[in-house]
């Protein structure tokens, strides 16, 4: 079995799902039992200030990172807020996923997001995408996907409108340049 931990799931052209279509999804754990990632450039209409009020939690209504958007991590658990970060020990419920990025699950992380004890970069995501034992490769055998080793830099450094097609430019192809079809028997 391959192992597509740390790599990034690029959803092809005719992938429609709502939910993954022209999505970045980084992955965070792939076993014989399955998968999950984090879709990392599925923008909300739900800031940072909306959900830390909702968790009537306080936070620097100031703060530029109040104002940016939560991403749709996937379909699974949408209640459930994963923040993906550069590393900063001492949360609660965190794993380090490479050696510049980790995921924090606890609620502590989130009191810190709009103040200076804040890791430097993160992003926040609600839900999680998730694959059943063999489903990933299936999908992965039906043309559903590219993979790529994960690149912290597209997660943190660019728009989520600019992470699909930075993420393809990364195989140094163009997303004109992807076909439908599959070029494997």
């Amino acid at each position: 079995m391959q192992d597509f931990q740390d790599h990034f799931l690029i959803a092809m052209p005719a992938l429609n799902d709502p939910m993954f279509k022209r999505s970045v999804t980084y992955i965070c754990e792939h076993t014989a039992e399955g998968a999950m990632g984090i879709v990392i450039n599925h923008p909300l209409d739900v800031t940072v200030a909306d959900l830390l009020n909702q968790l009537q939690i306080e936070f620097d209504k100031k703060s530029p990172v109040a104002r940016s958007a939560v991403c749709a991590g996937g379909p699974v658990q949408s209640d459930r807020g994963f923040v993906l970060h550069s590393p900063k020990a001492g949360y609660s419920s965190s794993l380090e996923l490479n050696d510049g990025l980790m995921v924090t699950t606890s609620k502590d992380i989130l009191m810190d997001l709009t103040t200076s004890a804040a890791p430097e970069k993160f992003m926040l995501a609600l839900g999680y995408a998730g694959w059943t034992a063999g489903q990933l490769e299936q999908e992965m055998a039906d043309n559903s996907w590219l993979v790529i080793p994960a690149d912290n830099s597209i997660i943190f450094d660019f728009s989520h409108a600019e992470k699909w097609q930075t993420a393809t430019g990364k195989m140094g192809i163009k997303p004109w340049q992807l076909t439908t079809e599959a070029g494997h028997a």
